[in-house]
């Protein structure tokens, strides 16, 4: 069985619990991380020299990063409606993804991290700022795209793409002391996403 390496409450072990659901797969998971047991420890940097959570385990075969995880379990168990064959569609939830992974988890470790958890080093005022404008700024290009779009990333249907950033959405209704600008799509994208059991297991279930 599928061993999960990883706090539930963790944001990307989460994108993999999800993802698990989605396409109905059993798994067993461990408490690894924060408050829980240590991922600088020698058997554990054994499995992930980066000493980051998540770490999953595939009969043998460990990984890490979650988006590259998520999207071996896809392809694996041939979960083709949410990660398809063909190239070019894979390519449109990929960017997105990718988009996610660099551009707005950085910004979101000045407005959450910094801003919200205070933790340093990212509570710096400067970097909390600019964390704060720039995830202002993607979440009005997420709603300008979701409008042209949606409802989904990649148009009608949920894909691999609406993992991340399901779970992106969620943190951007959590913060506090953020003036959130009105983007009705991506409100309307919230919603939907909330009809998706898997959703409010892992997603939308009270943590940020």
């Amino acid at each position: 069985m599928l061993k999960i390496l990883g706090r539930a409450n963790s944001f990307n072990v989460r994108k993999v619990l999800w993802t698990c659901d989605e396409i109905g797969l059993p798994f067993e998971r461990e408490d690894y991380g924060r408050g829980f047991r240590p991922t600088n420890t020698p058997e554990f940097l054994n499995l992930n020299p980066v000493g980051q959570v998540p770490c999953v385990i595939d009969d043998g075969f460990v990984m890490r990063e979650s988006h590259a995880i998520i999207r071996y379990l896809c392809s694996k168990h041939r979960a083709t409606q949410l990660f398809p064959d063909d190239l070019e569609e894979r390519q449109k939830i990929e960017a997105w993804m990718d988009w996610v992974a660099y551009d707005v988890t950085h910004s979101m470790r000045g407005a959450f991290l910094g801003g919200q958890l205070k933790e340093p080093p990212w509570n710096n005022e400067w970097f909390v700022a600019q964390g704060r404008k720039d995830l202002t700024g993607q979440m009005k290009l997420l709603d300008e795209h979701l409008v042209a779009s949606g409802p989904y990333l990649v148009g009608k249907a949920f894909t691999l793409a609406d993992i991340p950033m399901g779970l992106v959405v969620n943190r951007w209704f959590s913060l506090a002391e953020v003036k959130r600008p009105i983007y009705p799509a991506v409100a309307a994208y919230y919603a939907v996403l909330t009809e998706r059991p898997a959703y409010r297991a892992h997603g939308r279930n009270g943590l940020p």
